[in-house]
């Protein structure tokens, strides 16, 4: 249960942050927070099938998240553009 909680923690992070760094501030803050948490996961995903590692702990989990974060609130913005 800790390790769904924190995730969540680090993902509604992650989501807050990459909307203040994406153009335009994605979609409005409960929608980042969502786009958070899928994004750490879609992150954590990518890097893992990369072989990437970044730092351990929260810092990474936190970086990890905000990466991914972007990178889907970038490929929503595509949608939501059209």
């Amino acid at each position: 249960m800790g390790g769904l909680l924190y995730s969540i923690l680090i993902g509604a992070v992650a989501g807050w942050l990459a909307g203040k760094l994406m153009k335009g501030g994605g979609f409005g803050l409960l929608i980042n927070i969502i786009l958070g948490i899928v994004g750490g996961l879609v992150g954590g995903w990518l890097f893992h099938t990369l072989g990437i590692r970044l730092f351990d702990g929260v810092l990474g989990d936190l970086l990890t998240g905000v990466i991914g974060a972007s990178v889907i609130l970038f490929v929503a913005g595509l949608f939501k553009k059209s």
